[in-house]
């Protein structure tokens, strides 16, 4: 049996301007601070002699190499995302970039909002525009009744607002 797994499917080349500067300070900061300390560090511990066994030079060639990805990953994705930063003329709507609040079946309101693939972040309560809630929410309006598959059990939520800015 082999290792290999198929790709996961492309993510939208959708972004918020807030997040595609995000990432090009993530990128920046990469490339200016974090590598230009594991270089030099690396040069050293491959001045203390055997590489084999030299903890020391096997971890910074390590970090450097998860850096060195990052920074490919981080280059690749500015090039090719879409950077959404107008406010859609409906506003009554749901569309990428809003933030929506919404009741759950429970009674629980939550505020979501939108975003793309990148700037996900469920302590702010960001949601990819690729995830079941945010398909099923785009282009509903207030009032709208919405069900939607979680991982474990169908959830109900009834929106309650939208706004943008």
């Amino acid at each position: 049996m082999g290792r290999w797994k198929p790709l996961p499917p492309k993510s939208s080349p959708y972004i918020t301007a807030e997040g595609a500067q995000a990432l090009d300070e993530e990128l920046k900061g990469l490339w200016q601070l974090r590598r230009r300390e594991v270089v030099p560090a690396l040069t050293a511990a491959a001045a203390e002699g055997d590489r084999s066994e030299n903890a020391e030079y096997i971890y910074r060639k390590k970090q450097l190499g998860e850096i060195d990805r990052r920074v490919r990953y981080l280059s690749k994705r500015l090039d090719e995302v879409q950077v959404i930063d107008r406010i859609p003329p409906d506003q009554d709507r749901i569309f990428f970039g809003a933030w929506v609040s919404v009741e759950t079946g429970a009674g629980e309101v939550i505020e979501y909002r939108v975003v793309g693939a990148d700037e996900t972040d469920a302590t702010l309560g960001y949601i990819s525009v690729d995830s079941p809630l945010a398909r099923a929410l785009l282009g509903r309006s207030t009032g709208d009744q919405v069900e939607v598959q979680l991982p474990d059990s169908m959830g109900q939520f009834e929106i309650l607002g939208i706004r943008y800015a």
